[in-house]
């Protein structure tokens, strides 16, 4: 089999290893982007892990927008990292990733791996893609859709 054949052969069938990962997949991604994340929020809230600015120990005044985006960080990462409120969440982090690649590293121009603004821009492809795809079956979210979905039916049921 030739090299071309293999990149014409049709994909494997989506139904066996495929679909059942993808629960699994989902939950690392989120729960792996929510907990670094929360790193950020903890360096400038707290002065943990380097603490901020550079300072070990140094933390962002929380009225300012570091401190903002510290709070965004770790209370975000919190929600992301639960399953909890995803959608909206994400939606907010993806947001203040974008504000914070043009606000911090766009200025220093050129290319996002020369100004540092790689990592804002993967968080925000990251929050972005959870945003729209939700949580997944691994998270409060879902628990608390089942919930509402039950609590549904047998209303039908007593309705009927």
């Amino acid at each position: 089999m030739s090299s071309i054949d293999r990149i014409e052969a049709p994909a494997a069938p989506r139904g066996t290893y495929a679909r059942d990962f993808t629960p699994a997949a989902l939950a690392i991604l989120r729960i792996g982007a929510g907990l670094l994340f929360m790193q950020h929020g903890l360096q400038k809230l707290f002065g943990l892990l380097g603490g901020f600015g550079g300072t070990p120990g140094g933390t962002a005044p929380l009225a300012s927008l570091m401190g903002l985006a510290g709070v965004l960080e770790l209370v975000g990462g919190a929600l992301i990292v639960a399953g909890l409120f995803v959608r909206p969440v994400g939606l907010i982090l993806a947001a203040e990733m974008v504000v914070a690649y043009f606000y911090a590293h766009l200025p220093q121009g050129g290319a996002p791996v020369q100004n540092g603004g790689e990592l804002a821009l993967l968080y925000a492809l990251v929050f972005g893609f959870l945003s729209a795809r939700g949580a997944g079956p691994v998270s409060v979210d879902a628990r608390r859709l089942h919930d509402a979905e039950e609590r549904a039916r047998r209303e039908q049921v007593r309705a009927a």
